[in-house]
């Protein structure tokens, strides 16, 4: 019994001495021969960070006029070209002008008749008054009602030709604003009337032109907080894949109701569009700046991590393992994100690989390619407001 009970002490003894020894050449070699991981990183940054509210809108012409014509007649000559800019005040149509000269040949004809009978009627007026005893009082009032008569006439016979004279004006349709004319509705030889419902072409005003689009009702403080301030709030203009800037404009105004359907408020706003970017009726995504954020700690949003319990970043310390850290987010614009809290500038922060990363984990990252840089920092310091990154979708 008692040489089992050694054997069985010494076997014990043996097994826990190889299991010591093992545990310990295991943690040697995790300690010395663990290859690290694999990652990209970012450094966060002291800067500062344009806000913007983007929302999906159209291109609006300021005035848009469908001429028509304000007399009848046939259409003698069409004096544009389909889809270029005109001018305030350009010929654009001319109509047949022969009846209306005619017109104003009769009315010609009708004034110097009744001029004709006004002077006469005048005269045996002054011959009525000058011999008082020769005619009656009925006889001199009647012939003074003539002379009136025959003024009303006159002005009746003028007011003819001042008629005539406006269908000549009319018969020359000319431009009334600049702007971009579209594709002609009628050609030369038609008829067209002062009635008809269809127009003879489209102008729209294009420069300067209007964006209207929507924005969540959530948003309404923010907007109003901004316009409270008394500048002009900038609105851009840019694609639908927010790629591609197509043109700088400012806020014109804000309506003045919800639209209970969609939760949403409407804006509008205004580009000088010389260069004809922006086109009526373009679908377009608008960013309205809404704030300035200076001083903001700025971090890559490829570093922001989010768990059920938490938001957390992993920031890369001195000896190059990794500490799952909590953070408070700020708003984000394109690659960037203000941390409100629990993120210095200069800390280093893991923006790609984190899947294969836990609490202390060794990385190894290209320490001269780092995101977010000082030198990219200055340099995006050096061209405004420090580094915006790309639109926010």
């Amino acid at each position: 019994m008692l040489v089992a009970v050694l054997l069985l002490g010494g076997i014990g003894a043996l097994i826990f001495y190889r299991y010591r020894a093992g545990a310990a050449a295991s943690a040697l070699a995790a300690k010395r021969g663990v290859a690290a991981v694999p990652v990209m990183a970012g450094m966060a940054r002291t800067g500062d960070m344009d806000i913007y509210l983007t929302g999906l809108g159209a291109v609006t012409p300021l005035n848009v006029v469908t001429l028509h014509t304000r007399v009848d007649g046939e259409i003698e000559k069409i004096d544009f070209v389909e889809g270029t800019m005109v001018k305030q005040g350009q010929l654009l149509f001319e109509l047949d002008p022969r009846p209306f000269q005619v017109q104003l040949t009769q009315a010609q004809g009708q004034l110097l008749k009744d001029q004709a009978t006004l002077k006469n009627a005048q005269l045996d007026l002054q011959r009525y008054q000058s011999a008082p005893g020769s005619f009656t009082q009925q006889e001199i009032a009647t012939q003074d009602a003539a002379v009136l008569q025959s003024e009303g006439a006159v002005k009746t016979d003028q007011g003819v030709i001042d008629s005539a004279n406006l269908n000549l004006i009319y018969c020359k349709i000319t431009a009334p604003l600049s702007g971009k004319i579209g594709l002609r509705l009628v050609d030369p030889g038609n008829i067209v009337h002062a009635t008809d419902a269809t127009g003879l072409a489209v102008i729209t005003q294009i420069q300067p032109i209007a964006l209207v689009f929507s924005l969540p009702e959530d948003n309404i403080p923010e907007v109003e907080t901004s316009m409270s301030g008394g500048g002009k709030l900038a609105v851009d203009a840019y694609s639908r894949d927010l790629k591609k800037k197509l043109a700088s404009g400012t806020l014109l105004a804000v309506d003045n109701q919800v639209d209970p359907t969609t939760g949403t408020f409407r804006i509008k706003g205004v580009f000088p569009n010389n260069d004809g970017a922006l086109f009526p009726n373009e679908f377009v995504n608008a960013r309205l700046l809404v704030d300035v954020r200076h001083g903001a700690v700025i971090a890559p949003s490829a570093a922001v991590q989010r768990s059920p319990q938490s938001t957390f970043v992993y920031v890369v310390k001195d000896d190059d393992t990794v500490e799952m850290r909590n953070v408070t987010i700020g708003p984000s614009e394109g690659d960037d994100t203000i941390i409100e809290k629990g993120l210095n500038a200069k800390e280093i922060v893991v923006t790609d690989g984190v899947d294969k990363l836990q609490e202390g984990s060794k990385v190894s990252f290209d320490k001269a390619l780092l995101q977010g840089s000082d030198s990219a920092s200055e340099t995006g310091d050096a061209a405004g407001h420090g580094h915006h990154g790309k639109p926010q979708q």
